[in-house]
């Protein structure tokens, strides 16, 4: 549990959006669904989006910036949301703790292992909540499928993801945010892919130790990867593959996690809800207890945890985590060799083990 001063409980938690594109109109109109939230400002450098979205989100002219440090200085606020560029994410974060601001973040995390662990550090000496935007975390069927494997009773032992999108056409114009290096810091892995690896970490809490990939990339440079396919190892000696691609037809996602008594099976179609079924040691298979009920959403989660004094569901240890594994692929890729987790990065203490 963490401590937190609300200062009075019974006012709404007063947060100031940074990032205007359709993620972050989406999560301004889940703040205000929530009744102990309230959205009081945003910012945005386009000046078209910020007048779109303050009228759609009934923010008052006065409350929009150009410049999210202003809104930071000025607005009277609780929290910070950022739904920005990848490589946004670090500075604006750290801008916001630093005004002593709760920080709901779209990930990932940052754009490289150093940053990461900055703000893993900061994390861990901050008294705020700050929380990612992996969101199956929220999701029932994930939630179910980590409680197998939360009680120390099996121990997962075969694992395989994979998820497919369709950015064909930003690698044939290159003109979108995602392929630009400094917005995006990566290609299909960190921007999608990743919430699979991240899934995969969540659900099982394994140790990851190594990670072998092999990468397509579509520049020269190798820094907008449009395809790969990653072992991971872990310590208990489960091995996992995660396939990842960005240039097929159409979205499809799928995580398989075997244990001796069986396996837990999540699937989705586009961006729908994923959803999960079981399947028992004599291969029957079960739906039921994984179906979607219901869920939380990520603006709801994070009230939620500033007002109980909780973790957030998805932590910045989370994230980390998460980064870690994913720019291991990419410098494997790169190399043409297997990654030692330990060996090649520095990690703060607790930073992949349990």
């Amino acid at each position: 549990m963490r401590d937190y001063d609300m200062g009075n409980s019974s006012a709404a938690l007063r947060v100031g959006l940074v990032g205007l594109g359709s993620l972050g109109v989406r999560l301004g109109r889940q703040f205000d669904g929530v009744s102990d939230a309230e959205l009081v400002a945003i910012a945005d450098i386009d000046e078209a989006n910020l007048a779109d979205a303050g009228t759609e989100l009934e923010v008052a002219p006065s409350n929009r910036y150009t410049d999210y440090e202003t809104m930071l200085d000025e607005g009277p606020l609780d929290a910070a949301a950022i739904a920005t560029p990848n490589g946004l994410h670090y500075d604006q974060t750290v801008a916001a703790l630093e005004r002593d601001l709760h920080v709901l973040c779209e990930k990932p995390l940052a754009t490289s292992v150093e940053d990461a662990r900055d703000l893993y550090r900061r994390d861990r000496e901050t008294d705020r909540v700050v929380m990612l935007g992996y969101q199956r975390h929220l999701n029932p069927a994930f939630i179910r499928a980590r409680e197998r494997w939360a009680a120390g009773d099996a121990d997962p032992t075969f694992i395989t993801g994979e998820i497919t999108h369709d950015w064909r056409s930003y690698y044939e114009t290159m003109d979108d945010w995602r392929m630009d290096p400094e917005l995006s810091g990566g290609g299909h892995l960190l921007n999608v892919g990743s919430h699979v690896i991240d899934a995969i970490l969540w659900v099982t809490g394994l140790t990851p130790t190594h990670v072998d990939a092999t990468v397509q990339f579509h520049d020269d440079e190798q820094r907008f990867d449009e395809q790969s396919s990653i072992t991971i190892e872990f310590e208990n000696g489960a091995v996992a593959t995660v396939s990842d691609t960005g240039i097929v037809a159409c979205t499809r996602e799928h995580i398989h996690i075997w244990d001796d008594d069986g396996a837990v099976y999540l699937e989705g179609r586009e961006w729908n809800e994923r959803t999960g079924y079981t399947i028992d040691a004599e291969g029957t298979e079960h739906d039921p207890s994984l179906d979607y009920y219901g869920r939380q959403t990520k603006a709801e989660a994070f009230t939620e945890a500033v007002r109980e004094g909780a973790d957030p569901p998805i932590t910045v240890r989370d994230a980390f985590r998460t980064l870690i594994v994913t720019m291991a692929a990419y410098e494997s890729g790169r190399a043409d060799a297997r990654i030692d987790l330990a060996d090649r990065y520095s990690l703060p203490d607790d930073g992949l083990s349990d």
